[in-house]
């Protein structure tokens, strides 16, 4: 072949969970990523390019799979995607330290027409862990290329890129050593290769099709039976009937082929030694010692996302937003006051702020994103497995519920990790019952302002909230999502160094995630309030909004509360913390300085508490709900997730009110 370049280079990038698969793909392709969902499907699909002197490769991240069967969206999408796209080569990403597991990936990927490279990642942490590969051995066993790799410091990228070059460019020899069935079993799969060989779609190996018809795969079982004469059909059956056990041969093959590769190339540690990970894990995922390390990792977390993020967010309203404001204003001067007041509150306050809320976001994703790098958040997730049962759900519908406490966005975004579609759609409709940072700094303004001990106040509320989340998840799970829970599997990965370029990364793309989805939606809420509370003229109170507020003032009086402080409730649809700029214009003016002492005059404690239940369990903000939309799809499920919060959250404010007024607020 010639060595001329090729444009661009098509890479798909495959591997098991936890194998570093997304730092090799973080390494390779920096910012120029494209996220978004496969074709038909929620799980996500990232795309990138790469630049390696006159070469462009441009990369497919497909979704972590542990094997090519059609048991999930996932596995259904990397299998089509070699076969139907025809990638010039497949990256498989294999983790060294546990390289038994990680092959068997590779033993599918090799019979597929895509040669395949092999990216022996995390050799540190198998050198850790006492495991030593000899990769040149690896890669004369396998005949195929084998690139050694520590992917957390950038180790191996540009050798892997010269191997792919090697193979679509320079013709390097590769001829794989396939994995075959069990002996017992040859003349079977040979049998139905002859009766199906003539039917397989384009594209498709006929020897590949055989083995997964054997192996019992549905979705090419069905696919045959629309293509192949009945009689055909008929004997493939009855075969199959007479092998149920065939399954068996097929992975047993492929097991037998994994063992010979590792006994030439792989020299274990001696049996009963204790790694590091051993030892961390006797505490990390300790049904005790596990909760209460838990605790402290997101207490450390939060207290690092305010202490390190609010002073930030403080100056750039300061700064950016405020000053923003305020030359627009002198700017447009000249323009009539509906030019203005949509310019300055509707446009720049709308997007303000979300901009405002980039560092908290940022700090807290940041943070998230190390521990996931770590290893640590399976651990999180093992250890809240019992709970999350209560609510018929599993260790990993934890993983985005805390995810909401940074926002309740890419929390929804984050339920893709749930494998279980009923366990999904639950944890979606309970995402938003986790208070977000916007609804902490609406406690955080009003809380001092009534209570002599604010901040037990606060913690008092989000224990309130966790309460009525697990409260409200055992409900549906029992009424309205009725069915089998899908067992709990997640691997425990190796503790390893993080690699903050692709925790960078990370946290950088849902912030991006984040302002695509948000951005826009916050914006036209952002307008409709404003025109609400500017139409007919005359100021707020004249309003179409205070019209509709005093509307409401009946619903109110059972929570001790007026028609500003409602239309506060439901000014915070666009943003939750949209409420404190609502009150102050409300309540004559006052800025957010004085708005504490002006609400004193106005609200009693009581009531004051059961406004800060009400918006801790409110409808959550507009952005939220366009995910929620988006990730169900639904406006049904959409419609009853606004119904059921609703209804919460009013119970809950009147509940509030009645026992603070009889303990004397």
């Amino acid at each position: 072949m010639s060595d001329k370049p090729k444009h661009p280079i098509r890479v798909a990038l495959a591997g098991q969970p936890n194998v570093g698969k997304s730092t090799v793909f973080n390494l390779l392709t920096g910012l120029s990523q494209h996220v978004g969902n496969w074709p038909g499907k929620t799980v996500e699909q990232k795309t990138g390019t790469c630049q390696q002197g006159e070469l462009t490769f441009e990369v497919v991240d497909l979704p972590g799979t542990y094997s090519l069967s059609a048991n999930s969206p996932e596995e259904l999408i990397a299998r089509e995607y070699i076969i139907r796209e025809k990638p010039d080569v497949v990256v498989a990403v294999v983790n060294a330290s546990a390289i038994e597991r990680s092959m068997y990936l590779v033993a599918e990927l090799l019979p597929l027409p895509a040669p395949v490279v092999v990216a022996l990642n995390m050799l540190d942490v198998a050198d850790q862990e006492g495991v030593v590969i000899e990769p040149h051995v690896l890669e004369a066993a396998l005949g195929a290329p084998v690139v050694s790799m520590v992917a957390s410091r950038g180790q191996g990228i540009l050798e892997l890129l010269e191997r792919v070059r090697g193979l679509v460019c320079l013709g390097a020899h590769y001829e794989p050593n396939v994995p075959d069935v069990r002996s017992d079993h040859k003349q079977v799969l040979e049998r139905i290769e002859q009766l199906v060989r003539e039917h397989v779609p384009a594209g498709y190996p006929s020897s590949w099709v055989a083995l997964k018809v054997l192996e019992g795969d549905r979705q090419l079982t069905e696919l045959l039976h629309d293509r192949l004469h009945p009689e055909d059909w008929t004997e493939i059956q009855q075969i199959l009937h007479e092998h149920e056990d065939a399954f068996l041969a097929v992975a047993g093959g492929r097991y037998e082929w994994i063992a010979r590769m590792v006994r030439a190339a792989v020299v274990k540690p001696k049996a009963g030694q204790i790694t590091l990970t051993d030892r961390l894990d006797r505490w990390a995922t300790h049904p005790f010692w596990g909760l209460v390390i838990l605790a402290g990792i997101l207490g450390l977390a939060f207290w690092l996302t305010y202490a390190v993020g609010s002073p930030v967010q403080a100056l750039i309203y300061r700064h950016l937003v405020a000053g923003l404001a305020n030359w627009a204003q002198q700017r447009l001067a000249w323009s009539p006051p509906w030019l203005i007041g949509l310019i300055v509150d509707g446009v720049i306050g709308g997007v303000g702020t979300v901009v405002t809320f980039f560092p908290i976001l940022l700090v807290f994703f940041a943070i998230f994103g190390a521990l996931e790098d770590i290893g640590y958040m399976s651990r999180a997730a093992y250890v809240m497995d019992r709970f999350m049962h209560l609510m018929g759900l599993h260790g990993k519908s934890f993983l985005p519920l805390f995810l909401g406490f940074g926002c309740n966005v890419p929390a929804v975004l984050g339920t893709r990790v749930v494998d279980s579609e009923r366990a999904r759609l639950l944890t979606i409709l309970l995402a938003p019952l986790v208070p977000c940072t916007a609804r902490m700094a609406i406690v955080a303004t009003i809380a001092p302002a009534f209570f002599t001990a604010p901040t037990l106040v606060s913690w008092g509320l989000v224990a309130v909230n966790l309460g009525v989340l697990a409260l409200v998840g055992i409900a549906l799970n029992r009424f309205v999502l009725r069915g089998e829970m899908v067992a709990f599997v997640m691997e425990l990965p190796l503790y390893h160094i993080p690699n903050w370029r692709t925790i960078g990364t990370l946290a950088w793309q849902r912030l991006v995630s984040f302002l695509e989805k948000a951005g826009t939606v916050i914006l036209a809420a952002s307008l409709l309030v404003w025109a609400l509370s500017s139409i007919p003229g005359g100021g707020i109170e004249a309003s179409l909004l205070a019209r509709f507020g005093r509307t409401l003032e009946p619903l109110g009086r059972l929570m001790g509360l007026d028609w500003r402080m409602m239309v506060a409730l439901l000014s915070s649809f666009v943003a939750k913390e949209n409420s404190l700029a609502t009150l102050a214009v409300l309540y004559g003016g006052a800025g957010e300085g004085q708005l504490a002492t002006v609400l004193r005059n106005h609200v009693t404690p009581a009531a004051a508490l059961a406004f800060l239940v009400v918006q801790m369990l409110f409808i959550p903000c507009a952005a939220t709900m366009a995910a929620v939309r988006s990730e169900t799809n639904s406006w049904r499920w959409t419609a009853f997730c606004v119904v059921l919060l609703l209804v919460v959250s009013l119970a809950g404010g009147i509940a509030s009110y009645s026992v603070a007024r009889a303990l004397g607020f």
